[in-house]
């Protein structure tokens, strides 16, 4: 159950992609339940823009008067970014997003323990797989992602992607096993669900779990939250911000 707003605190609105699947739902749960343990003062509501309901443009409907921060419990910049959510931030005033989850080093080190979970030795090779999305920004976000594992890892990473994007997770494991072993995949999903049960098809050796269960996502969570709670602005959406895609790109997403 939501708290109460204090004047204090915006109301946070933990928003994710939604799943059918009962077990990924029960991770994301516990996520945003991990974020309220640890900051019991937040009013934290669920919202999703996609499958689940309540859908996130009647969460934001329904809010108190106050500002009100959308935390996207995502892994990248995309289409729900930049189109979902930021029509949910136009749609109200004193609503504004913070960036999503990824890239961020701790993923990277999640990752890292989720393959030595899985019997993956540091020297071998892995497929970065994640869901994909045709926003050059969140292909950036990906590599960005890949290069903080590379910095925890001695063997060959490849990119792929579940969709939208290439290469496929099934080419990039053909790619990456070209005169040797089959790669391991690395799943660079929140929780279990369509997506990661397709990781299993694509001819890697092992398929590491999800990031979810784990503290650190709220964490990284809290901390998207904070940056934009203490901002309290809309970014210029014309600004340089510096990265790889901006030239390919109309307007930056990222606070």
């Amino acid at each position: 159950m939501a708290n109460m707003q204090t004047s204090n605190h915006p109301v946070l609105i933990a928003c994710s992609h939604g799943t059918s699947s009962a077990e990924g739902q029960a991770a994301v749960n516990r996520l945003r339940d991990e974020m309220q343990a640890l900051r019991p003062e937040l009013d934290i509501r669920e919202a999703y823009v996609d499958v689940q309901e309540p859908d996130l443009p009647s969460v934001v409907a329904a809010l108190p008067d106050g500002p009100a921060v959308i935390v996207p419990l995502l892994l990248s910049v995309g289409y729900h970014v930049k189109v979902d959510i930021a029509e949910a931030v136009r749609s109200r005033p004193g609503t504004f997003a913070a960036a999503p989850l990824g890239p961020d080093p701790r993923l990277a080190a999640l990752l890292q323990l989720r393959l030595e979970e899985a019997g993956v030795k540091e020297g071998d090779a892995v497929v970065l797989a994640a869901a994909g999305s045709s926003d050059a920004c969140a292909a950036v976000d990906v590599e960005e992602l890949a290069g903080q594992l590379g910095e925890l890892r001695t063997g060959e990473i490849t990119v792929g992607y579940g969709a939208s994007a290439r290469p496929s997770v099934p080419e990039a494991v053909a790619q990456a096993q070209e005169g040797g072993a089959a790669p391991a995949v690395a799943s660079y999903l929140l929780a279990p669900g369509y997506f990661h049960d397709q990781l299993a098809k694509a001819g890697g050796s092992v398929v590491s779990a999800p990031l979810l269960p784990s503290a650190s996502l709220a964490e990284i969570a809290l901390a998207r939250y904070d940056a934009a709670a203490g901002r309290l602005e809309a970014p210029d959406p014309g600004r340089d911000c510096g990265r790889a895609c901006r030239p390919l790109v109309e307007v930056c997403a990222r606070p």
